[in-house]
């Protein structure tokens, strides 16, 4: 079967490097199309090019491999293709879309974690304890909160900062009797 004079087979395969080409250079231009998904999700162009690719695709290997008719094959393939990105908009593009998590973080979010003294901490004088988080292993400035003593190792509940120092106190964790 031809279209426009080009065989079916070519349409698929100029189709899908088309496609391809135009899929990866969204990749580079998708902040300036950005909004554009905020009316439909299946008008997001990330979702439309991975349907024509997926679309292509099928229809491409469908025409290599099977005898069947051409209507056929074209009808499979869309319904392959909207699965396919169905299933790569629900499970891929809708939870990184939703997963905006920053690694940045203050000294003042760090108030009510709980650390680890790695240099004790004197009276009247500065130690060294580490926070374990998301951004990784932080390591920061104490203080003893009204100026007690923190040994090595010992579990320490940030309660406020001061000028980049970390005041800390002793963590009790709470039990039930």
């Amino acid at each position: 079967m031809e279209l426009f004079g080009i065989p079916i087979v070519q349409v698929y395969l100029y189709t899908l490097i088309i496609a391809g080409i135009a899929a990866i250079l969204y990749v580079f231009i998708s902040d300036i199309a950005e909004g554009v998904g905020e009316v439909s999700p299946f008008l997001d162009p990330a979702v439309i090019l991975s349907f024509i690719t997926f679309a292509a695709a099928a229809g491409y290997i469908m025409e290599l491999s099977t005898k069947w008719n051409s209507g056929y094959i074209l009808t499979g393939a869309l319904i392959i293709a909207f699965i396919l990105a169905l299933l790569l908009y629900f499970f891929i593009l809708l939870p990184l879309a939703s997963a905006e998590v920053s690694l940045a973080y203050s000294d003042e979010s760090l108030v009510g974690q709980v650390g680890k003294v790695i240099i004790p901490v004197p009276v009247d004088g500065f130690g060294e304890i580490v926070i374990e988080s998301v951004n990784g292993i932080i390591s920061k400035r104490a203080a003893g909160y009204e100026n007690v003593s923190i040994d090595y190792g010992k579990e320490v509940l940030i309660i406020e900062v001061k000028s980049g120092t970390f005041i800390v106190k002793e963590y009790e964790p709470f039990r039930f009797k």
